[in-house]
Protein backbone atom coordinates (compact mmCIF):
# COMPACT_ATOMS: atom_id res chain seq x y z
CA UNK A 1 0.00 0.00 0.00
CA UNK A 2 1.49 3.55 -1.17
CA UNK A 3 0.97 6.52 1.34
CA UNK A 4 2.86 10.03 1.31
CA UNK A 5 3.37 12.98 3.68
CA UNK A 6 5.05 16.73 3.17
CA UNK A 7 7.69 17.28 4.86
CA UNK A 8 10.69 19.94 4.49
CA UNK A 9 14.49 20.69 3.86
CA UNK A 10 16.41 23.46 4.70
CA UNK A 11 18.42 25.51 3.06
CA UNK A 12 19.40 28.08 4.78
CA UNK A 13 16.42 29.46 6.68
CA UNK A 14 14.52 28.64 3.88
CA UNK A 15 12.27 25.98 3.72
CA UNK A 16 11.78 23.69 0.64
CA UNK A 17 8.98 20.97 -0.06
CA UNK A 18 9.89 17.50 0.41
CA UNK A 19 7.29 14.56 -0.25
CA UNK A 20 7.68 11.35 1.64
CA UNK A 21 5.93 8.32 0.27
CA UNK A 22 6.05 4.70 1.61
CA UNK A 23 5.51 1.89 -0.53
CA UNK A 24 5.03 -2.02 1.20
CA UNK A 25 6.52 -4.70 -1.53
CA UNK A 26 6.18 -8.60 -1.15
CA UNK A 27 9.47 -10.30 -1.29
CA UNK A 28 10.49 -12.98 0.80
CA UNK A 29 13.37 -11.11 3.10
CA UNK A 30 11.68 -8.23 4.88
CA UNK A 31 13.46 -4.69 4.80
CA UNK A 32 13.65 -1.45 4.83
CA UNK A 33 14.98 1.20 3.11
CA UNK A 34 14.98 5.10 2.60
CA UNK A 35 16.06 6.62 -0.36
CA UNK A 36 16.74 10.18 -1.55
CA UNK A 37 19.91 11.31 -1.14
CA UNK A 38 19.64 11.23 2.58
CA UNK A 39 22.81 11.87 4.99
CA UNK A 40 23.75 9.53 7.52
CA UNK A 41 21.23 10.91 10.44
CA UNK A 42 17.94 10.33 7.98
CA UNK A 43 19.36 7.21 6.68
CA UNK A 44 19.47 5.77 10.29
CA UNK A 45 15.61 7.53 10.69
CA UNK A 46 14.60 3.70 9.82
CA UNK A 47 15.98 2.61 13.62
CA UNK A 48 15.03 5.12 15.41
CA UNK A 49 11.02 4.64 13.57
CA UNK A 50 11.36 0.71 14.24
CA UNK A 51 11.93 1.38 17.86
CA UNK A 52 9.29 3.85 18.31
CA UNK A 53 6.75 1.50 17.16
CA UNK A 54 8.36 -1.35 19.03
CA UNK A 55 7.37 1.26 22.03
CA UNK A 56 3.93 1.51 21.06
CA UNK A 57 3.04 -2.33 21.07
CA UNK A 58 3.64 -2.34 16.68
CA UNK A 59 5.97 -4.40 14.89
CA UNK A 60 6.69 -3.51 11.09
CA UNK A 61 5.40 -5.37 8.10
CA UNK A 62 7.36 -8.89 7.17
CA UNK A 63 7.55 -6.78 3.55
CA UNK A 64 10.15 -5.01 1.91
CA UNK A 65 9.34 -0.96 3.07
CA UNK A 66 10.57 1.50 0.86
CA UNK A 67 10.55 5.43 1.66
CA UNK A 68 11.41 7.68 -1.05
CA UNK A 69 12.12 11.47 -0.07
CA UNK A 70 11.62 13.46 -3.30
CA UNK A 71 12.44 15.57 -5.14
CA UNK A 72 15.54 12.86 -5.55
CA UNK A 73 18.31 15.53 -6.50
CA UNK A 74 17.72 17.63 -2.86
CA UNK A 75 20.07 16.67 -0.77
CA UNK A 76 18.10 15.84 2.78
CA UNK A 77 19.71 16.58 6.07
CA UNK A 78 18.70 16.34 9.99
CA UNK A 79 17.33 14.59 12.53
CA UNK A 80 13.44 15.98 11.87
CA UNK A 81 12.33 13.68 9.21
CA UNK A 82 11.64 10.62 11.85
CA UNK A 83 8.07 11.55 12.26
CA UNK A 84 6.96 12.20 8.81
CA UNK A 85 8.31 8.67 7.80
CA UNK A 86 6.93 7.12 10.88
CA UNK A 87 3.85 9.40 9.70
CA UNK A 88 3.41 7.63 5.91
CA UNK A 89 4.62 4.05 6.82
CA UNK A 90 1.14 4.31 9.75
CA UNK A 91 -1.13 5.47 6.91
CA UNK A 92 0.69 2.93 4.52
CA UNK A 93 -0.32 0.19 7.75
CA UNK A 94 -4.05 1.48 7.77
CA UNK A 95 -3.24 2.34 11.70
CA UNK A 96 -4.54 6.04 10.27
CA UNK A 97 -6.75 6.81 7.81
CA UNK A 98 -5.13 6.93 4.76
CA UNK A 99 -6.40 10.58 3.73
CA UNK A 100 -5.51 12.03 7.63
CA UNK A 101 -2.19 13.44 6.35
CA UNK A 102 -3.68 15.22 2.92
CA UNK A 103 -3.66 18.69 4.76
CA UNK A 104 -0.89 18.23 6.85
CA UNK A 105 3.42 18.70 7.00
CA UNK A 106 5.45 17.20 9.79
CA UNK A 107 9.25 17.17 11.44
CA UNK A 108 10.12 15.63 14.49
CA UNK A 109 12.63 13.15 15.40
CA UNK A 110 11.38 10.08 17.60
CA UNK A 111 12.55 8.61 20.69
CA UNK A 112 13.14 4.78 20.84
CA UNK A 113 9.66 4.84 23.02
CA UNK A 114 7.77 6.80 21.10
CA UNK A 115 8.06 10.33 22.34
CA UNK A 116 8.66 12.69 19.82
CA UNK A 117 11.95 15.33 20.62
CA UNK A 118 12.40 18.76 19.47
CA UNK A 119 14.16 20.11 16.68
CA UNK A 120 15.10 23.34 15.12
CA UNK A 121 13.70 25.08 12.47
CA UNK A 122 10.12 24.45 13.64
CA UNK A 123 9.28 28.54 12.51
CA UNK A 124 10.38 28.21 9.01
CA UNK A 125 8.81 25.11 8.81
CA UNK A 126 5.18 26.46 9.94
CA UNK A 127 5.84 29.71 7.65
CA UNK A 128 6.43 26.95 4.35
CA UNK A 129 3.39 25.25 5.27
CA UNK A 130 1.50 27.89 5.63
CA UNK A 131 2.46 29.06 2.32
CA UNK A 132 1.54 25.34 0.79
CA UNK A 133 -1.67 25.66 1.97
CA UNK A 134 -1.10 23.07 4.79
CA UNK A 135 -0.93 22.63 8.65
CA UNK A 136 1.84 21.65 10.40
CA UNK A 137 2.62 18.56 12.68
CA UNK A 138 5.62 19.15 15.26
CA UNK A 139 6.82 18.37 18.50
CA UNK A 140 4.82 19.17 21.98
CA UNK A 141 8.26 21.72 22.80
CA UNK A 142 8.39 23.08 18.95
CA UNK A 143 4.54 23.90 19.11
CA UNK A 144 4.52 27.81 20.56
CA UNK A 145 6.87 28.54 18.54
CA UNK A 146 5.37 27.23 14.99
CA UNK A 147 2.53 29.22 16.74
CA UNK A 148 3.98 32.47 15.63
CA UNK A 149 3.55 31.95 11.87
CA UNK A 150 0.27 33.17 11.79
CA UNK A 151 -3.11 31.32 11.21
CA UNK A 152 -1.24 28.12 10.08
CA UNK A 153 -3.03 24.95 12.14
CA UNK A 154 -0.70 23.46 14.58
CA UNK A 155 -0.54 20.04 16.06
CA UNK A 156 2.14 19.15 18.80
CA UNK A 157 1.57 15.85 20.48
CA UNK A 158 3.85 14.85 22.90
CA UNK A 159 4.58 11.20 21.78
CA UNK A 160 3.39 8.96 18.59
CA UNK A 161 0.51 7.30 20.65
CA UNK A 162 -1.07 11.02 20.72
CA UNK A 163 -1.09 11.73 17.23
CA UNK A 164 -2.34 8.48 16.07
CA UNK A 165 -5.22 8.81 19.03
CA UNK A 166 -5.50 12.06 17.64
CA UNK A 167 -6.01 10.99 14.08
CA UNK A 168 -8.65 8.08 15.00
CA UNK A 169 -10.58 10.35 16.83
CA UNK A 170 -10.02 8.95 19.91
CA UNK A 171 -7.90 11.97 21.85
CA UNK A 172 -8.09 15.46 20.35
CA UNK A 173 -5.06 17.86 20.55
CA UNK A 174 -5.58 22.11 20.79
CA UNK A 175 -3.48 24.11 18.70
CA UNK A 176 -0.68 25.41 21.09
CA UNK A 177 -0.60 29.14 22.01
CA UNK A 178 2.32 31.29 21.08
CA UNK A 179 5.21 31.51 23.29
CA UNK A 180 6.20 34.49 25.50
CA UNK A 181 7.48 37.32 24.42
CA UNK A 182 10.04 38.13 26.71
CA UNK A 183 11.90 40.82 27.52
CA UNK A 184 16.03 40.85 27.22
CA UNK A 185 18.55 40.77 29.61
CA UNK A 186 18.80 43.98 31.47
CA UNK A 187 21.69 46.49 29.61
CA UNK A 188 23.62 48.49 31.49
CA UNK A 189 23.63 52.11 32.04
CA UNK A 190 25.72 54.44 29.70
CA UNK A 191 25.75 57.00 33.06
CA UNK A 192 28.15 54.31 34.71
CA UNK A 193 30.66 54.88 31.87
CA UNK A 194 32.41 58.49 33.16
CA UNK A 195 34.62 60.07 30.89
CA UNK A 196 35.44 59.25 27.18
CA UNK A 197 32.92 61.84 26.11
CA UNK A 198 33.76 61.54 22.56
CA UNK A 199 33.90 57.75 22.46
CA UNK A 200 30.00 58.53 23.62
CA UNK A 201 28.86 60.53 21.19
CA UNK A 202 30.67 58.30 18.68
CA UNK A 203 28.50 55.57 20.20
CA UNK A 204 24.99 57.57 20.37
CA UNK A 205 26.03 58.52 16.13
CA UNK A 206 26.51 54.60 15.34
CA UNK A 207 23.11 53.75 17.56
CA UNK A 208 21.14 56.05 15.42
CA UNK A 209 22.50 55.22 11.90
CA UNK A 210 23.50 51.79 12.28
CA UNK A 211 26.77 52.35 11.50
CA UNK A 212 30.02 49.93 11.84
CA UNK A 213 31.93 51.38 14.71
CA UNK A 214 35.80 50.62 16.34
CA UNK A 215 37.14 51.92 19.52
CA UNK A 216 40.67 52.34 19.84
CA UNK A 217 42.27 52.80 23.26
CA UNK A 218 44.61 51.18 25.73
CA UNK A 219 43.25 48.40 27.91
CA UNK A 220 41.35 49.40 31.04
CA UNK A 221 39.49 52.43 28.50
CA UNK A 222 36.42 51.20 28.85
CA UNK A 223 36.08 49.87 24.65
CA UNK A 224 34.19 46.76 25.77
CA UNK A 225 32.01 48.85 28.00
CA UNK A 226 30.92 51.34 25.70
CA UNK A 227 29.80 48.44 23.09
CA UNK A 228 28.06 46.55 25.91
CA UNK A 229 25.45 49.25 26.28
CA UNK A 230 24.88 49.85 22.43
CA UNK A 231 22.10 47.60 22.51
CA UNK A 232 19.82 50.17 25.32
CA UNK A 233 20.48 52.79 22.40
CA UNK A 234 18.67 50.66 19.93
CA UNK A 235 14.95 50.53 19.24
CA UNK A 236 13.46 47.53 19.26
CA UNK A 237 12.73 45.25 16.55
CA UNK A 238 9.83 45.70 13.57
CA UNK A 239 7.55 42.78 13.52
CA UNK A 240 9.45 42.27 10.20
CA UNK A 241 12.88 42.04 11.49
CA UNK A 242 11.58 39.77 14.54
CA UNK A 243 10.22 37.53 12.24
CA UNK A 244 13.84 37.29 10.08
CA UNK A 245 15.84 37.02 13.15
CA UNK A 246 13.88 34.24 14.48
CA UNK A 247 14.01 31.70 11.72
CA UNK A 248 17.75 32.31 11.96
CA UNK A 249 17.65 31.59 15.44
CA UNK A 250 14.67 28.68 15.13
CA UNK A 251 17.42 27.19 12.32
CA UNK A 252 20.37 27.33 15.31
CA UNK A 253 17.78 25.67 17.69
CA UNK A 254 18.62 28.34 19.94
CA UNK A 255 14.66 29.05 20.74
CA UNK A 256 13.33 27.15 23.82
CA UNK A 257 9.82 27.02 24.24
CA UNK A 258 8.65 29.58 21.59
CA UNK A 259 9.84 32.26 24.07
CA UNK A 260 10.56 35.18 21.25
CA UNK A 261 11.66 38.86 21.90
CA UNK A 262 12.35 42.25 20.38
CA UNK A 263 15.67 43.19 21.89
CA UNK A 264 18.07 43.20 19.04
CA UNK A 265 20.52 40.23 19.04
CA UNK A 266 24.12 41.30 20.31
CA UNK A 267 26.87 38.55 19.72
CA UNK A 268 30.49 38.91 20.88
CA UNK A 269 32.30 35.73 19.72
CA UNK A 270 35.87 34.85 20.98
CA UNK A 271 38.78 36.00 19.13
CA UNK A 272 39.55 32.25 18.52
CA UNK A 273 36.55 31.54 16.72
CA UNK A 274 36.91 30.50 13.23
CA UNK A 275 35.79 31.54 9.39
CA UNK A 276 33.09 28.95 10.02
CA UNK A 277 32.09 30.21 13.08
CA UNK A 278 31.42 33.37 12.04
CA UNK A 279 29.76 33.11 8.43
CA UNK A 280 28.63 29.51 8.80
CA UNK A 281 29.37 26.34 7.67
CA UNK A 282 29.91 22.89 9.07
CA UNK A 283 28.49 19.42 8.21
CA UNK A 284 24.87 20.96 7.84
CA UNK A 285 25.61 24.63 7.10
CA UNK A 286 24.82 26.02 10.37
CA UNK A 287 24.25 29.81 10.32
CA UNK A 288 27.24 31.34 12.42
CA UNK A 289 27.49 34.59 14.84
CA UNK A 290 27.32 37.01 11.99
CA UNK A 291 23.88 35.74 11.35
CA UNK A 292 22.67 35.05 14.13
CA UNK A 293 23.46 38.94 14.68
CA UNK A 294 20.86 39.41 11.92
CA UNK A 295 19.12 42.85 12.65
CA UNK A 296 21.56 43.23 15.19
CA UNK A 297 24.96 43.92 16.56
CA UNK A 298 27.95 41.73 16.24
CA UNK A 299 30.79 42.85 18.24
CA UNK A 300 34.11 41.89 17.58
CA UNK A 301 36.55 42.15 20.71
CA UNK A 302 40.60 42.33 20.21
CA UNK A 303 40.42 42.69 16.61
CA UNK A 304 43.55 42.29 14.86
CA UNK A 305 43.35 38.74 17.29
CA UNK A 306 40.66 37.09 14.48
CA UNK A 307 42.59 35.63 12.16
CA UNK A 308 42.74 37.74 8.65
CA UNK A 309 40.90 35.20 6.76
CA UNK A 310 37.66 35.26 9.37
CA UNK A 311 37.62 39.12 9.16
CA UNK A 312 38.02 39.49 5.05
CA UNK A 313 34.87 36.57 5.12
CA UNK A 314 32.79 39.63 6.98
CA UNK A 315 33.55 41.85 3.79
CA UNK A 316 30.93 41.43 1.46
CA UNK A 317 28.16 40.67 4.32
CA UNK A 318 28.82 44.06 5.59
CA UNK A 319 27.88 45.20 1.60
CA UNK A 320 24.95 43.07 0.49
CA UNK A 321 23.67 42.16 4.09
CA UNK A 322 23.90 37.99 3.35
CA UNK A 323 25.92 35.40 3.49
CA UNK A 324 26.25 32.32 0.91
CA UNK A 325 27.71 29.18 2.17
CA UNK A 326 28.81 27.28 -1.35
CA UNK A 327 28.41 23.93 -1.00
CA UNK A 328 29.30 21.35 -3.41
CA UNK A 329 25.45 20.64 -4.35
CA UNK A 330 23.90 23.85 -3.22
CA UNK A 331 24.56 27.39 -1.67
CA UNK A 332 22.97 27.92 0.99
CA UNK A 333 22.09 31.39 1.94
CA UNK A 334 21.63 33.16 5.29
CA UNK A 335 20.89 37.23 6.06
CA UNK A 336 23.34 38.61 7.55
CA UNK A 337 22.36 42.54 8.24
CA UNK A 338 24.69 43.28 10.95
CA UNK A 339 26.33 46.34 12.87
CA UNK A 340 29.69 45.54 13.13
CA UNK A 341 31.26 47.01 16.22
CA UNK A 342 34.69 46.55 17.71
CA UNK A 343 37.44 47.56 19.76
CA UNK A 344 41.16 47.17 19.53
CA UNK A 345 44.26 48.28 21.48
CA UNK A 346 46.73 50.17 19.60
CA UNK A 347 49.56 47.84 19.34
CA UNK A 348 50.33 44.73 20.43
CA UNK A 349 51.59 45.46 24.10
CA UNK A 350 48.17 47.36 24.48
CA UNK A 351 50.10 50.87 25.80
CA UNK A 352 50.44 53.07 22.29
CA UNK A 353 52.68 55.22 21.64
CA UNK A 354 52.02 58.40 24.08
CA UNK A 355 51.34 59.11 27.57
CA UNK A 356 52.19 57.43 30.72
CA UNK A 357 53.82 53.81 30.26
CA UNK A 358 54.19 54.49 26.31
CA UNK A 359 55.17 51.13 24.15
CA UNK A 360 58.80 51.75 23.47
CA UNK A 361 58.47 50.49 19.79
CA UNK A 362 56.17 52.90 19.03
CA UNK A 363 55.07 54.02 15.84
CA UNK A 364 56.20 50.78 14.38
CA UNK A 365 54.69 48.41 17.07
CA UNK A 366 51.69 50.37 16.37
CA UNK A 367 51.69 49.95 12.37
CA UNK A 368 52.11 46.54 12.13
CA UNK A 369 49.66 46.00 14.78
CA UNK A 370 47.20 47.85 12.82
CA UNK A 371 48.76 45.97 9.31
CA UNK A 372 46.91 42.54 10.71
CA UNK A 373 43.89 44.59 9.54
CA UNK A 374 42.96 44.51 5.79
CA UNK A 375 42.83 48.19 4.33
CA UNK A 376 38.89 47.10 2.38
CA UNK A 377 38.42 46.16 6.07
CA UNK A 378 39.01 49.52 7.79
CA UNK A 379 37.06 50.87 5.01
CA UNK A 380 33.69 49.57 5.81
CA UNK A 381 33.70 51.08 9.38
CA UNK A 382 32.11 54.33 9.43
CA UNK A 383 33.78 55.10 12.70
CA UNK A 384 37.01 55.11 14.43
CA UNK A 385 37.35 56.61 17.73
CA UNK A 386 39.80 56.79 20.63
CA UNK A 387 39.24 55.81 23.85
CA UNK A 388 42.56 57.65 25.79
CA UNK A 389 42.92 55.97 29.15
CA UNK A 390 40.59 56.76 32.02
CA UNK A 391 42.45 59.22 34.83
CA UNK A 392 41.57 59.26 38.58
CA UNK A 393 39.89 62.67 37.85
CA UNK A 394 37.60 61.65 35.84
CA UNK A 395 36.69 58.43 38.38
CA UNK A 396 36.21 60.91 40.95
CA UNK A 397 33.66 62.47 39.06
CA UNK A 398 29.87 61.67 39.88
CA UNK A 399 27.96 59.98 37.52
CA UNK A 400 26.98 62.13 34.04
CA UNK A 401 23.79 63.69 34.42
CA UNK A 402 22.56 61.77 30.84
CA UNK A 403 22.38 57.65 30.27
CA UNK A 404 21.02 55.71 28.42
CA UNK A 405 17.47 56.61 28.15
CA UNK A 406 18.65 60.32 27.51
CA UNK A 407 20.82 58.77 24.56
CA UNK A 408 18.22 56.39 23.45
CA UNK A 409 15.74 59.27 23.63
CA UNK A 410 17.88 61.24 20.63
CA UNK A 411 18.90 57.98 18.73
CA UNK A 412 14.78 57.43 17.91
CA UNK A 413 13.93 60.66 17.00
CA UNK A 414 16.76 60.16 14.80
CA UNK A 415 15.86 57.04 13.26
CA UNK A 416 11.99 58.98 13.07
CA UNK A 417 13.19 61.12 11.12
CA UNK A 418 15.06 58.66 8.74
CA UNK A 419 11.80 56.84 8.19
CA UNK A 420 9.52 60.28 7.24
CA UNK A 421 12.29 60.80 4.89
CA UNK A 422 11.61 57.35 3.15
CA UNK A 423 8.00 57.77 2.98
CA UNK A 424 8.57 61.00 1.21
CA UNK A 425 10.32 58.73 -1.03
CA UNK A 426 7.42 57.01 -1.85
CA UNK A 427 9.13 53.95 0.18
CA UNK A 428 7.61 51.63 3.34
CA UNK A 429 10.33 51.61 5.62
CA UNK A 430 8.76 48.50 7.37
CA UNK A 431 9.35 47.14 3.88
CA UNK A 432 12.59 48.16 2.79
CA UNK A 433 14.97 47.55 5.29
CA UNK A 434 17.61 47.88 3.22
CA UNK A 435 17.31 51.03 3.09
CA UNK A 436 15.59 51.99 6.70
CA UNK A 437 18.63 53.14 8.38
CA UNK A 438 21.02 55.77 7.01
CA UNK A 439 24.34 53.42 7.28
CA UNK A 440 22.22 51.50 4.09
CA UNK A 441 20.93 54.37 2.56
CA UNK A 442 21.01 53.71 -1.31
CA UNK A 443 22.80 56.83 -3.53
CA UNK A 444 19.65 57.75 -4.86
CA UNK A 445 18.08 58.63 -1.32
CA UNK A 446 21.65 60.48 -0.57
CA UNK A 447 21.50 62.45 -3.85
CA UNK A 448 17.91 63.34 -2.43
CA UNK A 449 18.52 63.81 1.17
CA UNK A 450 22.29 64.14 1.89
CA UNK A 451 23.75 66.70 -0.23
CA UNK A 452 25.41 69.06 1.68
CA UNK A 453 25.62 73.03 1.53
CA UNK A 454 28.07 74.42 -0.39
CA UNK A 455 30.86 74.92 2.39
CA UNK A 456 30.19 71.24 3.33
CA UNK A 457 30.78 70.66 -0.38
CA UNK A 458 33.67 72.12 -0.78
CA UNK A 459 35.35 70.76 2.69
CA UNK A 460 34.13 66.79 1.55
CA UNK A 461 36.16 67.71 -2.13
CA UNK A 462 38.92 68.63 -0.33
CA UNK A 463 39.01 65.97 1.91
CA UNK A 464 38.57 63.37 -0.94
CA UNK A 465 41.92 65.37 -2.85
CA UNK A 466 43.90 65.55 0.24
CA UNK A 467 42.89 62.40 2.25
CA UNK A 468 42.06 59.97 -0.57
CA UNK A 469 38.96 59.26 0.09
CA UNK A 470 37.35 55.82 -1.58
CA UNK A 471 34.48 55.83 -3.31
CA UNK A 472 32.88 53.90 -0.38
CA UNK A 473 34.65 55.98 1.88
CA UNK A 474 33.10 58.97 0.34
CA UNK A 475 29.59 57.44 0.30
CA UNK A 476 29.95 56.52 3.94
CA UNK A 477 31.16 59.85 4.86
CA UNK A 478 27.83 61.52 3.51
CA UNK A 479 25.86 58.68 5.82
CA UNK A 480 27.49 59.38 8.51
CA UNK A 481 27.13 63.10 8.21
CA UNK A 482 23.13 62.54 7.35
CA UNK A 483 22.91 60.62 10.82
CA UNK A 484 24.67 63.87 12.49
CA UNK A 485 22.74 66.25 11.19
CA UNK A 486 19.43 63.80 11.97
CA UNK A 487 20.48 64.34 15.61
CA UNK A 488 20.85 67.65 15.26
CA UNK A 489 17.31 67.68 14.17
CA UNK A 490 18.64 69.72 11.09
CA UNK A 491 16.74 68.86 7.44
CA UNK A 492 19.80 69.66 5.56
CA UNK A 493 23.64 68.23 5.87
CA UNK A 494 25.97 71.33 6.66
CA UNK A 495 29.70 71.77 6.84
CA UNK A 496 30.05 71.32 10.77
CA UNK A 497 28.57 67.67 9.77
CA UNK A 498 30.66 66.93 7.27
CA UNK A 499 33.44 67.83 9.61
CA UNK A 500 32.74 65.47 12.23
CA UNK A 501 32.22 62.61 9.47
CA UNK A 502 35.39 62.98 8.59
CA UNK A 503 36.90 63.10 11.94
CA UNK A 504 35.53 59.61 12.61
CA UNK A 505 36.10 58.10 9.42
CA UNK A 506 40.04 58.11 10.32
CA UNK A 507 41.60 57.42 13.20
CA UNK A 508 44.46 59.43 15.25
CA UNK A 509 46.95 57.65 14.04
CA UNK A 510 46.30 56.89 10.42
CA UNK A 511 45.40 60.24 10.12
CA UNK A 512 49.54 61.04 11.71
CA UNK A 513 50.56 58.32 8.37
CA UNK A 514 48.93 59.92 6.28
CA UNK A 515 49.98 63.59 7.04
CA UNK A 516 53.72 62.38 7.70
CA UNK A 517 53.41 60.99 3.90
CA UNK A 518 52.09 63.92 2.45
CA UNK A 519 54.75 66.62 3.76
CA UNK A 520 57.49 63.91 3.51
CA UNK A 521 58.99 64.51 7.39
CA UNK A 522 58.61 63.34 10.24
CA UNK A 523 57.45 64.53 13.86
CA UNK A 524 57.94 63.77 17.60
CA UNK A 525 56.47 59.82 17.94
CA UNK A 526 54.07 61.40 20.60
CA UNK A 527 52.94 63.75 18.63
CA UNK A 528 49.53 64.79 18.04
CA UNK A 529 49.28 65.85 14.59
CA UNK A 530 45.54 67.73 13.15
CA UNK A 531 44.80 66.51 9.65
CA UNK A 532 45.24 68.82 6.67
CA UNK A 533 41.64 69.61 5.67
Amino acid sequence: MHASVVTVAFEGVDARRVDVEVQQLSAEQPSFTIVGLADKAVAESRERVRGAFAGIGLALPSKRIIANLAPADLRKEGNHFDLPVALALLASMGVIPPDALSGWAAIGELGLDGRIAPVGGALPAAVAADAMGLGLICPEPNGPEAAWAGDVAVLAPRSLIALVNHFKGTQVLRRPEPGAMRSGERVPDLREVKGQESAKRALEIAAAGGHNLLFVGPPGSGKSMMAARLPGLLPPLTPKELLETSMVWSVAGLIERGALTRDRPFRAPHHSASMAALTGGGLRAKPGEASLAHNGVLFLDELPEYSAQALDSLRQPLETGEIIVARANAHVRYPARFQLVAAMNPCRCGLGGAGRGACGKAPRCQRDYRNRISGPMFDRIDLTVEAPPVTAADMALPPPAEGTAEAAARVLRARDMQADRLRAAGIDPETAQDQAINARASGELLDRFATPDEPGKALLMKAGEVGGLTARGWTRTLRLARTIADLDGCDGVLRRHIAEALIYRRSTADAHDAFEARRGGSSAPHETVTPAW
